[in-house]
């Protein structure tokens, strides 16, 4: 995979989960933590659970939910998913 398809799913997934959390992107960093950082709580999880398998095409096991603590985690989760 090149970097601009990293870049850009990457992208595509701190959209997701800002719009969803209603914060501005450059408050989110690749690790910053979704619950402790920015106030998430479990009906947002879902919601950005199911918005990435719409926007992805895949389906997530909600089993998967406590490693989507940050960008990293739900990337590496929808990339497993999506066989990327």
């Amino acid at each position: 995979m090149s970097g601009t398809q990293l870049a850009e799913r990457t992208d595509a997934i701190k959209e997701i989960v800002c719009d969803i959390l209603e914060i501005e992107e450059d408050e989110v960093t690749q690790t910053s933590l979704f619950k402790e950082d920015h106030k998430a709580d479990s009906l947002r999880a879902i919601e950005i659970l199911a918005a990435l398998e719409k926007k992805f095409n895949v389906v997530i096991d909600q089993a998967e939910l406590p490693r989507m603590v940050n960008i990293e985690g739900v990337y590496q989760v929808v990339a497993e998913a999506a066989g990327w």
